[in-house]
This record gives structure tokens, sequence and C-alpha cells, in this order.
């Protein structure tokens, strides 16, 4: 038994426009991204130091060099993704729209 009547009154559908859901979604990912880098960045601390299991000081500047160059590509990326968009139309959200 469904309604095939008008929509309910008071009750709005949820609808977000595409171009506005996606840049929201990327500006999201670019406030997490910091705090991604810095649980990353303290793995090391919960390495062994001792024994035969022991991770070498090598390797763990590797790794902490790697997760550095992952966050400079990651902040690339979320960068130029809202540059373009910025640049499709996304400016016309916060108000205003274009000048006539």
């Amino acid at each position: 038994m469904s309604e095939a009547g008008p929509p309910r009154r008071g009750v709005p559908p949820v609808f977000l426009e595409r171009q506005s859901y996606r840049r929201r979604r990327v500006i999201d990912a670019a406030r997490v991204l910091p705090l991604i880098g810095l649980m990353l960045w303290l793995i090391p601390l919960l390495w062994r130091e001792d024994g035969a299991a022991a991770v070498r000081s090598s390797s763990a500047i590797v790794y902490l060099f790697g997760v550095w160059a992952f966050l400079v590509l990651g902040a690339v990326i979320l960068s130029t993704r809202l540059a373009a968009q910025g640049r499709d139309g996304g400016e016309g959200e916060a108000g205003g729209g274009e000048a006539p």
C-alpha cells in the first residue's frame, strides 16, 4: 500500500545540488587530512624498540618520508579539485549570484 498522492506538507525532500555536495565533501576531506597525517606520524611510537623484532631507524625514516609524500600529494589533489570547482561556478553558493 503505497501513497500515490502529492508529497506530505512540512517535510521537504532531501536534495542537495550535485556540485555543492561534492564541494562540501572535498572541503571535509581537506579538514580531515591533517588528522590522518597526525595519526600516521604517531604510528612509529607504537613500534617495538628492543629485541629481534625492533624496527630499524632507517625504516622508520623511510616510513615518515612516505607519509609526508602522501600528505603532500593528497593536499595537491584536494586543492586542485577545490580550485576547479571554484572556476566551474561554485562561488555562487554563498549568496549573491553572477552579476548581469
